[in-house]
């Protein structure tokens, strides 16, 4: 079977480990990649397989619609996996309206394009919203997130995450176009920006600089490895039902501040430091406004009607998340000095798209 997939986000955190998921185990496929390459998105992240004869790149925003229509028009996509998305809740209330233009108004651009090229032939087409956790804002009293949980997003951020899923809904509603929508907790493994905990924490171990924690480091998340969330995303992708919802986590929660004290427990010993050395390291900070709680996913939905489930143990997954940045530095090196950012805005126009 031949497809043309469309994944927006492809050189970001996750995006990268599904693209990479998908040229590799489905050589038949086409997988085309969009990412406008912001700060957080890095062509370094796939350099595995950017020469792979079913791999091809396209820079471009999602704000773009005339770009978004020409691209569908030229290459006819058959399936849509949006991953592309601002989503550092931080930044998001520092400038709420370039979440709304990316998160809000770029999905519905690329649902306009799928919507006009597929117009009068939705069949075996798809296009597949990946969203998160935080649009069911918090649980303060126990329980779990299910895939029918009312929305009560808390930031701007997941406030622009809960209006795509809303209007990928109502596409698939007045337009029929066929649809999946994934929400999934918080990610955590290799390739992921520095301005993110785990990344951020593992960083500045390795240069003795502070590791700050918010409030009392009380709220708890659900922490999934990032090439199980791939694999999930590519059991929704393939066997998920139309305008179906699927919940995606590990049953994996932890405060932040055992988090913080794995993350230091386990650096110290791979970086041959005294137990607790690093965790001297950890600063308390004035708390995020409208900071939730405790987010939890229940996972049993994907789990039993699509088969997936969580490869790794948090213990292990953390243990090699940690090896990969401190075996890699100079990528490191390189995403925190923004080098990258700016050779892409001075050399991208000479590299041609393959």
């Amino acid at each position: 079977m031949t497809k043309k997939i469309l994944i927006t986000g492809g050189a970001g955190f996750i995006g990268s480990h599904v693209v990479r998921l998908f040229v590799n185990k489905y050589p038949s496929y086409q997988i085309h990649n969009l990412d406008k390459l912001t700060y957080a998105g890095n062509l370094k992240n796939i350099t595995d397989i950017e020469n792979a004869p079913n791999y091809h790149f396209h820079k471009v925003d999602l704000v773009d619609a005339t770009a978004l229509s020409n691209l569908f028009n030229t290459h006819q996509f058959d399936s849509v996996i949006h991953l592309a998305a601002e989503s550092h809740v931080d930044r998001s209330i520092t400038n709420p309206l370039e979440f709304v233009m990316t998160n809000v108004v770029g999905t519905v651009n690329l649902l306009n394009a799928a919507k006009e090229c597929w117009k009068g032939n939705m069949e075996g087409k798809r296009f597949y919203h990946v969203s998160t956790d935080e649009v069911y804002g918090s649980l303060h009293d126990g329980g779990f997130f299910y895939e029918d949980t009312s929305y009560d997003p808390q930031s701007p951020y997941s406030a622009s995450k809960a209006s795509s899923d809303h209007f990928v809904r109502a596409y698939h509603n007045t337009y029929k176009i066929p649809v999946v929508i994934s929400n999934c907790s918080n990610n955590y493994g290799p390739n992921q920006f520095p301005e993110k905990l785990i990344p951020l924490f593992i960083n500045n171990i390795r240069n003795n600089k502070p590791l700050p924690v918010y409030g009392k480091g009380e709220n708890v998340r659900d922490w999934l490895y990032v090439v199980d969330h791939a694999r999930a995303i590519d059991d929704v992708f393939h066997k998920g039902k139309d305008g179906e919802t699927y919940n995606i986590g590990g049953f994996n929660e932890w405060t932040n501040l055992d988090l913080i004290k794995v993350i230091c427990k386990t650096a110290d010993k791979k970086l041959g430091r005294p137990e607790g050395e690093s965790e001297k390291l950890i600063t308390y900070v004035t708390d995020r406004a409208g900071h939730d709680l405790r987010y939890a996913i229940d996972a049993n939905k994907i789990m039993k009607e699509l088969g997936w489930e969580p490869s790794l143990q948090f213990e292990e997954g953390i243990a090699k998340t940690i090896d990969w940045y401190l075996d890699n530095q100079q990528w490191m090196d390189e995403v925190t000095s923004g080098d990258y950012t700016k050779y892409y805005d001075t050399m991208y126009s000479e590299r041609q798209a393959h």
